[in-house]
């Protein structure tokens, strides 16, 4: 087949599909932007009249890309972003402030504005969830997406988190579509919060855990199902592996043994299996 037959067959499947047609680069570029607008990383704050005209540019960006992911009241739900951010933007000082409370190596806001992932994880989340909650479905998918390739940190758009939330280093982190975190809880790295078994029958079902207020889950712990609840005020440990609900503060943790001996005086062969 010739490659001018390729191109006429694939152009004829791709009319027929009646695909979206997005720029995935621009839209990166544009949490990029409202991210340092909504905490005036670019000078905007220095003049008022550059302030709004930035705002104005931002949300005419949103209306394209909501028109091409097939949103018919474009204006609206762009306006209704924009009248949310003031209530994002107070959650996420919060979530700010708690990395500056439990983070000792957390030296200054600026620092965490411009290197922690985990806080941009979050303020992407925090957008991406108030655009999937005014029922806009592939362009918050696509900002998590562009969170989850920049931090290594998976959130599902669609889940339900409280305030105050710290995430420490982060790597790794998967949070499912239907998971709800509360209030005051704090992830480390290689946490999973998912489902026990994938299965298209069950998309409309809750799947994922429930976290209480004031849990903490240590790195590589996993838990899973939508039956799952983490009780108030408990603690997992790293590398545990949870499939059933646990009562308010209780301590789970993975119990393994560690062996140390001096190389020269141990005559025991080692196999290392990588």
């Amino acid at each position: 087949m010739s490659p001018k037959n390729i191109s006429a067959i694939l152009f004829q499947k791709n009319n027929v599909s009646k695909g979206i047609s997005i720029n995935k680069k621009k839209i990166e570029f544009w949490i990029e932007d409202l991210f340092a607008w909504l905490f005036c990383k670019n000078g905007e704050c220095t003049n008022m009249e550059l302030f709004k005209h930035k705002e104005e540019a931002l949300q005419l960006d949103l209306q394209l890309f909501l028109s091409q992911v097939g949103v018919v009241d474009k204006i609206t739900v762009a306006k209704g972003l924009f009248d949310d951010l003031i209530t994002i933007h107070h959650d996420l000082l919060d979530d700010l402030e708690a990395i500056m409370a439990f983070d000792p190596a957390a030296k200054s806001e600026d620092e965490v504005l411009n290197a922690y992932p985990g806080f941009f994880a979050i303020a992407v989340y925090r957008i991406a969830n108030n655009l999937w909650n005014k029922e806009v479905v592939i362009l918050p998918r696509v900002l998590s997406e562009y969170a989850h390739s920049k931090t290594g940190i998976d959130i599902h758009p669609a889940a339900s988190i409280g305030k105050r939330f710290f995430i420490d280093h982060g790597t790794g982190i998967v949070i499912g579509e239907t998971a709800i975190i509360g209030n005051d809880v704090k992830i480390y790295q290689g946490v999973t919060l998912g489902a026990l078994s994938v299965s298209k029958d069950k998309a409309t079902q809750k799947r994922h855990p429930t976290i209480e207020d004031h849990v903490i889950i240590y790195a590589n712990a996993t838990i899973l199902g939508g039956n799952t609840v983490i009780g108030k005020g408990s603690v997992i440990g790293g590398n545990v592996w949870l499939t059933e609900s646990i009562h308010e503060e209780t301590l789970v943790y993975h119990k393994s043994e560690t062996i140390v001996k001096s190389k020269n005086k141990s005559s025991e062969p080692i196999n290392f299996i990588i």
